[in-house]
């Protein structure tokens, strides 16, 4: 009875524990819909959605977020395409090839990256990454959309890496064992078999680190350019969503048409991030049944 009595007051202390989690969540998601919804009033969904012209503080003002969405998913994207596949990399090679030695030194340097904050990867790509674009490409400046990108990717190769690295850990040793037992060499063990039954959690490796990347503020607003227009290749300065709510928020006058903008701009940010995430859930299912079929 005494054990039994434990277990219900456990249960009811995780139950609380979810359930204010959950509430948290949605009280700031209320607050979040209650403080941008009212810009719709001077403006329309549409024209909001994909007017060109973000001047907030002119009179009249112009509210439109289509470069800010294009600049975050440009961002996003090219940080994904540097990140996923040096992250997936890195943790097979240290998984399945590297000596015990050599494994200790790289998970020590992947964690102690995995730990530096974003404003001194900020400031390694202004004083760093910046110049060095813009003496390479002979561009006007080095704080655009192919800079912030690539720190992105640095931020995000850590938890790729760390994620994938527990997955491939996590297959059986009897499925590396049957492939060996068939003549199968080291590397088709690793691309047929072991790679196979580690994409769910490879994806989901990939969904956490993406997600990192598109809700980063400070890297973006350090080295993006801060240019609200629309940009046309990788080497113009653009402005994410997340540095504009950042840059704007602390001169916003209370309860103003501006104020009520960036709090719907964040909106469109959550909207954003919840449907990449329901995506990722779906593609991370189906790489989860690949996997078994295949195995």
């Amino acid at each position: 009875m005494k054990r039994q009595a434990i277990e219900r007051i456990i249960h009811g202390l995780l139950a609380a524990v979810a359930f204010t989690a959950v509430a948290i969540l949605a009280m700031i998601v209320l607050f979040l819909f209650r403080e941008g919804l009212p810009v719709f009033r001077e403006v329309s969904v549409w024209g909001f959605l994909f007017g060109h012209e973000w001047y907030p503080t002119y009179d009249p003002p112009s509210y439109g977020i289509w470069p800010l969405i294009v600049a975050s998913v440009a961002v996003t994207t090219l940080s994904c395409l540097i990140a996923v596949p040096f992250g997936i990399l890195f943790a097979v090679y240290v998984a399945e090839a590297a000596p015990p030695a050599v494994k200790g030194v790289l998970k020590a340097v992947m964690e102690l990256l995995a730990g530096l904050p974003s404003v001194v990867l900020g400031f390694f790509g202004m004083v760093v990454i910046a110049p060095l674009l813009q003496e390479t490409f002979d561009l006007p400046t080095g704080l655009n959309i192919a800079n912030a990108s690539l720190i992105l990717s640095i931020m995000a190769v850590p938890t790729i890496a760390s994620i994938s690295e527990d997955a491939l850990y996590a297959v059986p040793r009897e499925f590396k064992e049957a492939s060996y037992a068939l003549g199968a060499t080291r590397y088709e063990t690793i691309v047929r078999v072991v790679i196979p039954a580690a994409l769910s959690g490879i994806s989901a490796a990939v969904i956490l680190g993406m997600s990192r990347a598109i809700g980063e503020t400070m890297v973006v607003l350090m080295v993006a350019g801060g240019a609200a227009a629309l940009p046309t290749s990788i080497f113009d300065p653009a402005r994410p969503m997340t540095a504009s709510i950042a840059a704007e928020m602390g001169e916003a006058p209370y309860k103003s048409g501006h104020y009520h903008a960036l709090f719907a701009t964040g909106i469109v940010l959550f909207f954003l991030t919840l449907a990449f995430n329901l995506v990722a859930d779906y593609i991370s299912h189906r790489f989860k049944e690949v996997g078994s079929a295949t195995l």
